[in-house]
């Protein structure tokens, strides 16, 4: 098991910078298996301009890049001879909502790795806020090759 890691180890492996890093920091990673992230969500989140001005909502599709993100952490500590150049996130299958992230809330992913054939990485995403999920996906990852 890998120990947890914070906000300079994260931008040493994703090119993300704000304001679209949603990974402020790793509670755990198991490399081959799973890892655990963490983001704040704060009212000061550029997006909350105008999603929505009056009733402020984390938009979906930046809840599923944070699932993305965190799945490429992942895969750098499971793919350690693969450059990270090589790895492109590449499907999006099954994408549910439950609840509303607010600001203030502290968002939790969880991303899993469920099949992995040569080139290609299959992962499960899950987002919580306190215990409860707010968020499901299945994501898919090209490894190596011309992307």
């Amino acid at each position: 098991m890998t120990t947890a890691y914070d906000t300079q180890k994260i931008f040493s492996v994703l090119p993300h910078r704000y304001p679209f890093i949603f990974v402020d920091r790793v509670l755990e990673v198991i490399p081959n298996e799973k890892i655990v992230t963490l983001k704040n969500v704060s009212i000061n989140e550029p997006f909350f301009q105008g999603h929505f001005p009056h009733k402020p909502i984390m938009p979906g599709v930046l809840i599923i890049e944070g699932m993305v993100q965190s799945g490429a952490l992942l895969l750098y500590e499971t793919l350690p001879d693969v450059d990270k150049n090589q790895v492109c996130f590449a499907g999006i299958d099954g994408a549910r909502f439950r609840n509303p992230v607010l600001p203030g809330d502290q968002l939790i992913f969880r991303v899993e790795i469920r099949k992995r054939r040569p080139g290609v990485i299959k992962m499960s995403g899950n987002a919580f806020v306190e215990k409860n999920r707010v968020a499901q996906a299945k994501l898919m990852a090209l490894i190596g090759g011309d992307q």
